[in-house]
């Protein structure tokens, strides 16, 4: 008791456990020849640092300044979306229109990929109109009441591997209902959100996620993209004959390369008037996707099979057996209610990582954003749109990537900015352009409502015109414009910024096939070119193992594997 006693602090002992201290203290003072340092020395060792308790470690994570505060980033959030909501909206211009359409295109064309695959194997629970109306639905709540509407929302690739397998475990092996079972799925998945809000975990799960694991998350949107845009063609090859499959590689090379190129025409003066350049480099993915849209209508071309994209002909769910966007999910048996926790966990995980990566993505420092984010609102709000997905019976958005950073990429501009210099009482201005994002809600609320537009059974019409080799040109301008997409690039056994915007990665990766006398300088912190090839071809390595496992059976845990990777680099 007496070596317990004293590791207690002094402002915690009594006055008996005093007396017994001072006696013990005395024997060891004099065993050690009077030497009073010892004694001091002693009584200053505290239990925070040799033997922490557990309730002592939950009160000060609680406590005002703690990590877990309950509400502390909440509060936050709410003051800084009250601080940047006016002036959001005081911001409109061409660019910004322009970024608009484009974030149109390449988020519902891609969306409706993914509702053909949901319409096939989610026993046609899930279809086109179903992921036309999320995505339009999320994104305006998204827009109007998110802190950060940066952030481009919809249904992803990873959620419909899930959600496919939850359909098969419900239908194969459990014999329940698909949707009962996943509304309670999201519903918990929802309750979940809060939590996390609640709790502030941002500020204790984010710290771990680096700039070398954004990039590899990043980098499988870009492989993932490929790889759809060859599964579209493949389709193609199945199901047409061979001189419209290969119409179909023509088609999606075109829709590629002609946005490709029409997104330089700022560099082609002094051709065309300065205006006409702006337009065809801002509109490029518009124009390329409508031309190649409407060129199989021409001559000869209109003779050959045309694979184009499923559509609705009537504002009502695509399943036969239902009539409205309800589900009536009480009618679930209680121990299915319960066994829903277990994915709506899962859901939780992949959508809180998703999102605040696609939030992070997009506003890293070459963006210049300025106004405040606000983490914990915008995952609350997420967790309230996915609850309402899941009772409307509709698949539940969340941030995207590619689509999020290049949405900042689409609103970068040039601003000039005077900077004083004091040099020898003499005050100097200079003028420097800076390239930063136009931080407004204006192309994600107009994108948005444009893509609820489309519910409409006229305009679904117009949606079943585009072929499908269309699409697989988007899927690869997307891919190939996430890769280009610069990051900040940071040594691990350094911990130091190597080049500021420095190369992306596919540079890099060509860097190991580069002479060293023909690599870029390096900084003087960096000795040589070692650490940088360790550190892409890790990056590259960990992405094909994670692309891998979304192949093979093991696809249901894709979520966690990202999650893992995300925290353990």
């Amino acid at each position: 008791m007496d070596e317990i006693s004293a590791l207690t602090p002094p402002s915690l002992r009594n006055g008996a456990l005093k007396q017994r201290l001072r006696g013990h203290a005395g024997e060891k003072a004099a065993s050690v020849q009077g030497d009073p340092s010892q004694e001091i020395d002693h009584f200053t060792i505290t239990p925070s640092k040799h033997t922490p308790r557990p309730y002592q470690i939950i009160k000060g994570s609680v406590s005002a300044g703690g990590p877990l505060r309950p509400f502390r980033l909440l509060r936050q959030d709410l003051r800084n979306l009250r601080q940047r909501y006016k002036l959001d909206w005081t911001t409109f211009n061409q660019l910004i229109f322009a970024s608009a359409v484009y974030m149109f295109f390449t988020n519902i064309l891609p969306g409706l990929t993914f509702a053909s695959d949901l319409y096939t194997l989610t026993g046609q629970n899930w279809g086109t109109i179903e992921v036309i109306f999320s995505t339009g639905i999320c994104g305006v709540i998204f827009s109007l009441f998110s802190v950060q509407p940066l952030t481009i929302v919809g249904v992803t690739g990873p959620f419909c591997v899930l959600s496919e397998n939850i359909y098969s475990l419900c239908v194969d092996s459990f014999d329940i209902p698909f949707l009962p079972f996943m509304t309670w799925s999201l519903i918990h998945a929802g309750w979940m959100h809060y939590i996390l809000a609640i709790i502030n975990a941002h500020d204790w799960t984010m710290r771990y996620v680096t700039t070398f694991s954004t990039e590899i998350f990043s980098l499988l949107n870009s492989v993932i993209y490929f790889h759809k845009a060859i599964q579209e063609l493949q389709r193609v090859h199945e199901r047409l004959s061979f001189a419209a499959f290969l119409y179909a590689i023509i088609g999606a090379s075109g829709t590629f390369l002609i946005a490709i190129f029409l997104s330089t025409a700022n560099s082609w003066n002094p051709l065309f008037h300065p205006y006409i350049r702006l337009g065809l480099t801002e509109y490029a993915a518009a124009i390329s996707i409508m031309l190649f849209i409407g060129l199989p209508h021409i001559g000869e071309l209109s003779t050959l099979d045309q694979l184009t994209l499923n559509f609705s002909t009537s504002f009502r769910p695509t399943h036969p057996s239902r009539s409205v966007f309800f589900v009536p999910f009480w009618q679930l048996s209680i121990k299915w209610i319960c066994a829903a926790v277990i994915p709506g966990l899962i859901i939780t995980i992949l959508f809180f990582f998703d999102h605040e990566v696609s939030s992070i993505i997009c506003t890293i420092d070459r963006y210049g954003t300025k106004r405040p984010a606000g983490f914990a609102w915008d995952i609350a709000l997420l967790g309230t749109t996915i609850a309402i997905c899941g009772i409307l019976g509709i698949p539940p958005s969340n941030g995207l990537l590619p689509q999020a950073p290049l949405h900042s990429e689409s609103l970068m501009h040039t601003e000039k900015d005077e900077i004083e210099f004091n040099e020898d009482n003499n005050v100097r201005a200079e003028t420097k352009e800076n390239r930063r994002v136009y931080e407004q809600r204006w192309s994600a609320f107009l994108h948005a409502v444009a893509i609820l537009c489309f519910i409409s059974p006229p305009l679904q019409k117009v949606l079943g015109l585009t072929p499908t080799n269309v699409l697989a040109g988007l899927f690869l301008l997307m891919g190939e414009q996430s890769l280009s997409v610069k990051y900040c690039v940071q040594i691990f056994s350094k911990g130091i910024c190597l080049m500021k915007n420095s190369s992306p990665i596919l540079s890099r990766s060509l860097y190991l096939l580069t002479p060293i006398t023909q690599l870029p300088k390096l900084p003087s912190e960096v000795k040589s070119y070692l650490g940088v090839h360790c550190y892409t071809v890790l990056q590259v390595a960990l992405t094909a193992v994670i692309f891998v496992v979304t192949l093979t059976k093991a696809a249901p845990v894709f979520p966690g594997d990202i999650n893992f990777f995300l925290l353990c680099t």
